[in-house]
């Protein structure tokens, strides 16, 4: 077996850079925009691409410190950056506190979508004229991301140890 898997540092190096170009552009843009709804578009595109670029270099440099270990004939359990998926190594009581915390914020999260549904039914009138249902609705996209996150730990928190 090898690792890393053929191409992959390769691979999320030209991410590495495509992210870096992709932010260039946006903030250009984003400058250069005649519109001000354009450029307040632009900047939140520009958050989420700042927090991909930290996301794809935090892969590289797990990657690098996995691919050294394995060359030098040992994998330690030790973190990189980006930590293990550990849920199943912790101890029962563990285990059920994680899967108890991840409820009560998976039901927070719920009820918080329910609110944004609503506030975006009472938006209606100014969805044409106004920024604000677009940015609703992308809050509630990122609600529903926070519940995958959520029920991806909780999902292998209940998970048995090996």
């Amino acid at each position: 077996m090898n690792f890393p898997p053929p191409d992959l540092y390769a691979h999320l190096m030209s991410h590495v850079e495509a992210e870096r170009d992709l932010l260039e552009d946006y903030s250009a843009a984003a400058k250069k925009s005649p519109s001000k709804a354009l450029s307040y578009l632009i900047n939140l595109l520009i958050e989420d691409e700042v927090r991909h670029h930290r996301i794809f270099t935090e892969l590289v440099e797990s990657v690098k410190a996995k691919e050294k270990q394995w060359e030098e004939g040992h994998w330690s359990e030790g973190d990189t950056v980006i930590p293990r998926n550990d849920f199943f190594q912790l101890d029962q009581g563990d285990q059920n506190a994680v899967i108890d915390l991840t409820e009560q914020l998976i039901q927070k999260e719920q009820q918080d979508g329910h609110e944004l549904e609503r506030l975006q039914r009472e938006l209606r009138d100014v969805k044409d004229t106004t920024l604000w249902s677009l940015l609703v609705d992308l809050m509630e996209r990122d609600t529903q991301k926070h519940i995958a996150i959520l029920r991806f730990a909780k999902k292998h928190a209940g998970r048995r140890k090996r």
